[in-house]
């Protein structure tokens, strides 16, 4: 199995943010891309050389319209003796109430549905920690997608704490390319599950994608200065507006 390069990015992200320690018991939360199915497996074998003893388990949350979809991380779990739970839910029938003013799914709903299900099976099997498959190109991303629609410069963090569930997230593929990702998946024939999601394609994040794709064709160290950047905390300079006296 050729991911060494999957797993020195992990061990690097965890020594920098201090994802994981001993006694953890860390929920991946699989939806069956190919993100999460290699960190799935990547964790799967860091167990065996990280310097913290933790459990692994995966939690695929069915939206409901996965009616075939499942059995691919079924097959994948089986195969490499995995510890897997798919949780069966009626979001979908939900969604379908409450559609956008363009008559799609609304995903901040979809995905607010589903981390609360995530997190409660979570907390029912014992887990305190959650890992999800962002990766380096999800971080910019959402940087930009903050910047232009939220009028913020911020991303997600790699390690966030969740005070009202008593749960961390956590991110290991947040050192790693997308393209990398694909390659290690083509490379070991690691299986995806169809995406099915009726919105897929046509989200914001796409749009996100393809307009820093068209950047990197101009300018290919933006990728790498753009993910040093959201840690260069000594050379953040920003506006610092004065307060107006009464």
């Amino acid at each position: 199995m050729k991911i060494q390069p999957i797993l020195r990015a992990i061990r690097n992200a965890d020594q920098d943010f201090e994802m994981i320690e001993d006694g953890d018991r860390i929920a991946v939360a699989l939806s069956g891309g190919k993100d999460s199915m290699l960190l799935f497996l990547a964790l799967s074998v860091y167990q065996k050389f990280s310097k913290h003893s933790f459990e692994l388990c995966a939690i695929h949350v069915d939206v409901g319209f996965e009616d075939t979809v499942n059995q691919t991380m079924i097959d994948f779990a089986k195969q490499h003796d995995l510890e897997l739970y798919i949780e069966k839910t009626k979001i979908y029938d939900i969604l379908k109430q409450h559609p956008t003013s363009k008559g799609r799914l609304p995903c901040s709903l979809c995905s607010t549905l589903k981390k609360g299900v995530l997190f409660e099976k979570a907390k029912a099997l014992s887990c305190n920690k959650i890992a999800l498959g962002h990766h380096q190109d999800d971080a910019i991303e959402t940087l930009f997608m903050n910047m232009i629609h939220g009028s913020k410069i911020a991303t997600f963090q790699p390690v966030q704490y969740m005070s009202r569930m008593d749960m961390s997230m956590i991110r290991p593929l947040i050192y790693c390319k997308e393209s990398q990702i694909i390659h290690v998946c083509q490379v070991n024939r690691i299986p995806s599950a169809k995406k099915i999601c009726p919105n897929d394609g046509i989200t914001m994040r796409q749009e996100m994608k393809e307009m820093l794709e068209k950047i990197y064709d101009s300018y290919p160290q933006a990728r790498d200065n753009f993910l040093t950047a959201l840690s260069n905390e000594q050379q953040v300079s920003l506006w610092h507006k004065k307060k107006h006296k009464a």
